[in-house]
């Protein structure tokens, strides 16, 4: 786990070599001004020896630090800092990035070939996990994504015909779940998964004319039922009101012929041309 590393501020501590190299450069010449290069040696040996914990954290950054292999902490604070010496820092960014996973195709779960991507933002909030638990964080959140996506592919239908049914096509429902499944396959990297969402849903190529066919097919009959719905509705309307006022008193078999004539006019695609009975021209 993310443990904070022992540091203290880098101008403290470079102005503490320079103040010590002065007061070893006084007392040596009081003691014996003989012994100036050696003093000036053993200050060179002790700068040396401090300079190799000196470390510049850039902001958004943290630096891992192990010390002869061992983890010793990590630091995540930006600025001029200073660690232990002979020390090693790998810089682990903490910016929140994204990336978007290639068109993959496969099967839904009618067994229809579909072509999906997706989108997923995340950053990291262990570095010491993102750095130690897995050999490259970037790559294993990339492999998980895509799995994640063929995994939610297979388990939704492209469309839901059945009330109560989850569709690839339920934007708000199907990222909630990719969310949820890709933060707990990324919890083992240190990573915390943002969003994801998907960007891009169609069919294969193979199928996508028979699937346009059969979608054209689907609004078609939700159109014509909606279409005689509201036809029969304006064909109980005018015999209502008919029978209300006394325009014309109809027997059943003119009712009929009334209902057939309205529903032919309501319900076609075409224009309808009316036909006038004029009489006879004989007598």
């Amino acid at each position: 786990m993310e443990r904070r590393a022992f540091r203290m501020n880098g101008f403290a501590v470079l102005a503490g070599l320079v103040i010590l190299g002065i007061v070893l450069a006084a007392v040596t010449q009081a003691i014996d001004s003989t012994q100036i290069p050696v003093a000036a040696i053993l200050w060179g040996v002790v700068v040396v020896l401090v300079a190799t914990g000196f470390a510049v954290v850039n902001p958004n950054e943290a630096q891992v630090v192990q010390f002869l292999g061992r983890y010793v902490g990590s630091v995540n604070e930006a600025g001029f800092v200073w660690v232990l010496p002979f020390t090693n820092r790998r810089r682990v960014t903490l910016r929140v990035r994204n990336f978007e996973t290639a068109k993959l195709k496969v099967n839904d779960a009618d067994g229809n070939p579909v072509e999906i991507g997706a989108v997923v933002v995340y950053k990291v909030v262990d570095t010491a996990t993102a750095a130690f638990a897995v050999d490259d964080y970037e790559n294993y959140v990339a492999i998980q994504s895509e799995a994640a996506v063929r995994h939610l592919a297979t388990t939704h239908p492209y469309d839901a015909h059945d009330e109560g049914r989850t569709s690839l096509r339920d934007g708000a429902e199907v990222a909630a779940e990719l969310t949820t499944e890709l933060s707990e396959r990324t919890h083992l990297a240190g990573v915390e998964v943002l969003e994801a969402r998907i960007t891009h849903l169609a069919y294969a190529p193979e199928i996508a004319q028979a699937m346009l066919v059969r979608q054209q097919a689907t609004q078609v009959v939700a159109a014509r039922t909606q279409i005689v719905a509201g036809a029969v509705g304006m064909v109980q309307l005018a015999l209502n009101r008919l029978a209300e006022e006394g325009v014309v008193d109809l027997d059943e078999e003119r009712k009929a012929q009334m209902v057939s004539n309205l529903l032919v006019v309501l319900c076609g695609d075409r224009a309808i041309q009316p036909v006038v009975n004029a009489g006879s021209l004989y007598g």
